[in-house]
């Protein structure tokens, strides 16, 4: 190893949050007790904090946060042990950023790098969650099974489909493993990402990231880009039967899944300025709901259920056939339901061509919706629900999704362990 590999290597081994020294010790063992010195997160001085340990990960049916910064990793190791290295650290960092941990500087030293960047000293964790997700990459990855994890592979974690309309590019698709921070603090949200980064050099590259932001409406329903509600129809996550129905993997799937959900993410850019040309009442069919209370056209409230079997007094649907509203709903998709945990984003603008009259050329703006939603099987989930979507809602020729991406999310993590452990104790 050269000079400047081996600072490199000590570089990122001090980047842990404050946990450096307690880290040192921790090996490729796979046992509970190679985590035995990882110090254990201490309360917030002040400021919210979500829980970090416990049956499933947070962040899943944590009621949503301001902001998230989601992103993937490609896996650049060469051995299993390495892999295992990688979630001890992240696992331990992750719980003490949870519980805002303060800054923890083992002495001052000039010529060393610091062991955290420093950007949130004084800051409370605001309510932050760090989700973990494995990607099809981390079991085989061009036919390869580099780590001997091939055969663990779930059947639920599928290749997604190429749908209808799909314009997917590279650097906002797929991943090997995937990190989601969320918080009521952008900076907060960011922070997290950043240092685990720093923790994965040699291990682990970034492949893509995505911000995103929803509206601060308290208990009622977030609008989108679109001006719409988003999510009238999501289960609720204070009933846990629904969650189990839902969101948490059962008997059926492997050891290491159970209690844990897979996530789809998809980048949707939404043509704002056609959308906005479009008259409010074409804009409502397109959606199948009024665009203020947010109830399903031909009824009053939000949450009334949608009558689809409704029709004016030409005889046609009140809900349009191919609008958004009617193609989602588990009545039309042998009950299929998700748990949708959506954010808006914005990239700023660049050059594009629309789609649909009057395909307008020229600067616009990167902005719309990044769709996340939790099942407990994709199969069952997310492409159940959007095959048809995809062919026939009306909203298509407002929106492209350019990103996609599938992760198995284990399920959540006891003291002294590592997320997705059982997944290795067992190879």
């Amino acid at each position: 190893m050269s000079k400047g590999d081996a600072d490199r290597a000590n570089v990122s081994r001090r980047g842990l949050f404050g946990a450096a020294a307690a880290l040192a010790a921790v090996g490729a063992s796979l046992g509970t007790g190679a985590l035995a010195a990882l110090p254990e997160a201490q309360a917030p001085a002040a400021g919210g904090a979500e829980p970090f340990w416990g049956a499933h990960q947070g962040g899943i049916v944590t009621p949503a946060q301001l902001h998230t910064y989601f992103a993937a990793f490609d896996l650049v190791a060469s051995k299993r042990e390495q892999v295992v290295e990688l979630l001890q650290r992240w696992t331990a960092a992750a719980a003490q950023r949870s519980a805002g941990q303060p800054v923890q500087a083992a002495g001052y030293d000039a010529d060393a790098p610091a062991a955290d960047a420093g950007d949130l000293v004084g800051l409370p964790p605001s309510r932050l969650t760090v989700t973990f997700g494995f990607g099809p990459g981390l079991f085989s990855k061009d036919g390869v099974d580099r780590y001997g994890l091939a055969a663990r592979r779930p059947a639920a974690l599928v290749d997604l489909p190429v749908f209808p309309g799909d314009q997917l590019v590279e650097a906002k698709t797929g991943g090997d493993l995937s990190v989601q921070a969320c918080a009521d603090d952008p900076q907060v949200a960011f922070h997290a990402v950043r240092e685990l980064a720093r923790l994965a050099y040699d291990i682990a590259e970034i492949r893509w990231v995505q911000s995103g932001f929803v509206a601060g409406f308290g208990k009622e329903t977030p609008r989108n880009l679109m001006g719409f509600k988003d999510g009238t129809n999501n289960p609720s996550v204070d009933d846990p039967a629904a969650m189990n129905a839902v969101v948490w993997v059962g008997d059926e799937g492997p050891g290491w899944m159970r209690g844990g959900s897979y996530v789809v993410f998809r980048r949707s850019r939404i043509f704002l300025e056609h959308w906005d040309r479009m008259k409010v009442g074409f804009q409502e069919q397109t959606v199948g709901r009024q665009k203020h209370s947010g109830a399903p056209l031909g009824q009053a409230s939000e949450h009334d259920a949608p009558d689809l079997a409704a029709t004016d007094a030409d005889g046609n649907p009140v809900i349009p056939e191919n609008s958004h509203v009617r193609l989602a709903i588990a009545e039309t998709n042998d009950g299929a339901k998700i748990l949708r945990r959506a954010y808006s984003y914005n990239d700023g603008v660049n050059f594009t061509a629309e789609r649909w009259p009057p395909w307008k050329q020229g600067m616009e703006f990167d902005a719309g919706l990044l769709f996340v939603c939790y099942q407990r099987d994709p199969h069952t989930g997310f492409i159940k629900i959007f095959e048809r979507m995809a062919r026939f809602d009306m909203m298509n020729q407002f929106i492209t999704n350019t990103g996609s991406a599938l992760f198995a999310c284990p399920g959540g993590v006891a003291k002294g362990e590592f997320i997705g452990q059982s997944l290795f104790d067992t190879v």
